[in-house]
């Protein structure tokens, strides 16, 4: 079996899936300055070219579906921000970004510092599930102000993508408050010797308010992980944004499917929820090629007869519609 790192086998699914889209947005880097907020952030931008399809060279012979710096087609345009999974990247969703893109949209998607495919340094941290909504609100302000193409966007059309550990962080940015003491008795019960469960154990659990960004006017989550008693209606009570939510049939990588639908019960206005027959977490991320499938079974392995493409051309065209039904 090859044996990769995972932020290789990220940048190995991108390669591969320039020869599966069909049409190509304009592309272009952005870096969040590091301010009093945190450090700097490094992502990316797909919007909407008028520009022939063609192809963008990144480093290490990686390929994306792209047009370089494309002039941004259109005026008073959406804005969708994205937050990947644990230990992901920016490069994570890139489907869905350039179907959104095609569609219309500009979309802006950040690595979060220390849980990413390439720096899972403070992966198993309270101070991520801290910073990592903090983070998306400074992506937002970034791309209305001081973004080049910031005369483009409208800012009150904004919606938020989340995946995952980024479901949770989208959850939070749009309303819901944390409750980080509560996952006490699950470290107790279960003797964890995790970095959050020392942090308990030591009394040093956040108890800062959470970061929340009223612009979002819509969002789209994905299998979030609900730690039990994470949340509770009081702490969801400010979420009533409309909201796509998704989750896989039968969970993996820490999200139990029980407490998605928990959370949809939960929730003050009752969200559009989709379950996806047959599907497992990783289903959400893109098609695997073959030497990713090789390498990283656990990434690509679906349930017996679940397609993979066809889920994910429905899964991006529902996004597109529910964008653009919200964020009119």
């Amino acid at each position: 079996m090859l044996q990769l790192r995972l932020g290789e086998l990220v940048l190995i699914v991108v390669a591969c899936l320039a020869a599966t889209l069909a049409h190509a947005a304009g592309l272009g880097f952005i870096e969040v300055p590091a301010d009093a907020g945190g450090p700097a952030l490094t992502g990316m931008v797909w919007t909407p070219c008028a520009a022939p399809p063609s192809e963008v060279v990144l480093g290490g012979g990686v390929v994306l579906p792209g047009v370089k710096d494309c002039p941004v087609a259109g005026s008073r345009l959406p804005l969708i921000v994205v937050s990947h999974g644990r230990r992901g990247s920016f490069l994570g969703h890139v489907d869905t970004a350039t179907a959104l893109a095609d569609a219309g949209f500009v979309v802006a998607a950040i690595n979060h510092p220390g849980d990413t495919a390439s720096d899972s340094s403070r992966t198993d941290e309270f101070s991520v599930l801290v910073e990592r909504p903090a983070d998306m609100k400074r992506l937002t302000d970034f791309m209305l102000g001081a973004w080049k193409e910031a005369a483009v966007l409208d800012p009150k059309r904004v919606g938020l993508f989340g995946f995952s550990r980024g479901a949770y962080t989208g959850l939070v940015v749009i309303g819901g408050n944390p409750d980080f003491g509560a996952l006490a008795p699950l470290c107790d019960r279960d003797g964890a010797t995790t970095p959050k469960c020392q942090a308990i154990r030591d009394g040093l659990v956040p108890t800062e308010a959470a970061v929340h960004d009223p612009r979002i006017r819509a969002a789209v989550l994905a299998d979030p992980p609900l730690y039990e008693g994470l949340f509770n209606r009081e702490r969801l009570a400010n979420v009533t944004i409309p909201l796509l939510l998704w989750r896989s049939a039968f969970g993996g990588d820490g999200v139990v499917p029980a407490s998605v639908d928990t959370l949809e019960q939960m929730l003050p206005a009752r969200p559009d929820f989709r379950i996806v027959p047959n599907s497992s977490h990783f289903s959400f991320l893109a098609p695997c090629p073959p030497k990713l499938a090789e390498a990283a079974p656990i990434l690509c392995t679906d349930p017996p007869g679940f397609d993979r493409e066809a889920f994910h051309s429905a899964f991006n065209d529902a996004a597109v519609s529910f964008f653009r039904k919200h964020l009119e």
